[in-house]
């Protein structure tokens, strides 16, 4: 009878049973997997967390960059013209950076070497800066370890480059879906929240 023809009345034959096979004395039951680890679930943190911690960092760095200028201008001789300085004169001090001011071209040079230092130091030697460490956030990197020397090396050049762009490295973590900025895409690294 072919399988269309079947009448009304008529059952199907059962599936044949197929004897399990018996595990001899050499072979064993295989151990039950172990329950896979599950990823641990981290928070990246955005643009304003991350800025409180730099504002953080800067109340470190310029303090330590104004005694180191001061230093080198008084061992170099190299100061800012006499006159009547005004710290909120913008005219003055647009004048001075058109002119290329030896005295202000050497401190802002000065102000981002230490910086990146700061920066390079910390981010190696702890993965986050002491401001980073106030605000309870840290880097990692695309692996979620502590980037390696090498990656806080391309984070520091990235900082090159966001400031290069006028900031726009740094205004990209506000926009950027994994809120990172130019010099987390260059070192692959994130920063989240620290536990």
């Amino acid at each position: 009878m072919l399988l269309g023809d079947a009448e009304p009345g008529d059952r199907p034959d059962p599936p044949a049973k197929v004897p399990a096979p018996r595990a001899t004395a050499q072979e064993k039951p295989l151990p039950p997997r172990p329950a896979r680890r599950d990823a641990p679930t981290v928070y990246v943190v955005g643009f304003w967390r991350r800025a409180a911690a730099a504002f953080v960092d800067a109340l470190v760095v310029i303090p330590a960059a104004l005694i180191v200028t001061w230093l080198v201008s008084k061992v170099s001789g190299v100061h800012l013209p006499p006159g009547n300085l005004h710290v909120f004169d913008i005219d003055l001090w647009i004048d001075l950076v058109l002119a290329t001011e030896p005295a202000l071209v050497m401190g802002l040079v000065l102000t981002v070497a230490i910086a990146l230092l700061y920066l390079l130091v910390f981010q190696i030697a702890l993965g986050r800066t002491l401001g980073m460490r106030v605000l309870r956030i840290k880097i990692i990197d695309i692996y979620g370890e502590r980037p390696s020397a090498a990656r806080c090396a391309l984070r520091c050049a990235g900082y090159i480059a966001s400031l290069a762009t006028l900031m726009l490295g740094f205004l990209w973590i506000g926009f950027d879906a994994e809120k990172r900025g130019l010099h987390d895409w260059l070192a692959g690294t994130y920063v989240i929240r620290a536990s």
